[in-house]
């Protein structure tokens, strides 16, 4: 049973983001804060690395102008012709892409020295044995990267709600006191975290989102009653006549243990 809720929501996945490949690579936002991952994952010019849920390719482009070799896999086949794509267009030569899960990552044991991904802890059921797979084929003394929202308690019910409407593929946006325990339990050491917010506008978001149909007003009826009141952690608030909010981001990276 469980592994048939796996595939259902793999299939969400996938017919998300085949929608998003283009839209999702043009929001500003997702452009922004890069080299906060490049600074904490100490990468250097011998690191072979691996991009999980590499989506369109931007963060593992930019891993690609320092690393010896960058390989991205995503379950979306359309994320990664949009990654390859991006590579041309950057004239990089030193990258691969794979379409594949997660569980488990097809590598074998301890193939990179730094393993790493953005924006797809909320995506996954099983966000700690994601974590561990990201463990597994890191070497020794590597070093393992996430970066993805994390909010005060509180706020997780109705932003996993809201953006379960906006996104019928996200699954959990996990508590920052859930991040902390994750790392604190994998036994990863020398951990760091860092923080930064990604802006977004309601009305640009929407379009490079596919909700269910008549769901974009439930979405914006959502945004409009929380502004001043921030119970989704957002900060939903007008410029004009748009309404912006900036999600919450934490990196995690930790090391793995020689």
């Amino acid at each position: 049973m469980t592994e048939e809720k796996d595939q259902r929501h793999n299939k969400k996945i996938v017919e998300q983001f085949t929608k998003q490949a283009v839209p999702f690579s043009k929001i500003p936002g997702h452009l922004d804060s890069m080299q906060v991952l490049v600074h904490m994952s100490g990468v250097k010019g011998s690191d072979k690395v691996l991009d999980v849920a590499c989506g369109p390719g931007l963060v593992a482009c930019e891993f690609a102008k320092t690393a010896e070799q960058v390989t991205g896999i995503d379950i979306t086949a359309k994320m990664i012709e949009r990654a390859q794509q991006l590579q041309w267009e950057k004239h990089l030569t030193n990258m691969a892409w794979k379409v594949g899960d997660v569980f488990p990552l097809p590598y074998p044991d301890a193939s990179f020295s730094v393993v790493l991904t953005r924006y797809s802890f909320h995506h996954f059921t099983k966000p700690t044995r994601a974590l561990s797979e990201m463990i597994r084929v890191c070497r020794s003394g590597g070093r393992v990267l996430v970066a993805d929202v994390a909010l005060p308690p509180e706020k997780v019910v109705a932003y996993d709600h809201l953006e379960k409407l906006r996104d019928p593929s996200h699954a959990h946006a996990l508590s920052l006191p859930e991040f902390e325990r994750m790392f604190q339990e994998s036994g990863l050491t020398h951990v760091q975290k860092s923080f930064y917010t990604v802006s977004f506008e309601v009305e640009q978001q929407l379009k490079a989102s596919f909700p269910n149909p008549g769901d974009e007003e439930k979405i914006r009826a959502i945004f409009k009653a929380d502004i001043g009141k921030n119970q989704l952690g957002i900060g939903a608030h007008y410029k004009g006549n748009e309404i912006h909010y900036a999600v919450p981001i934490a990196v995690f990276v930790g090391q793995k243990k020689d």
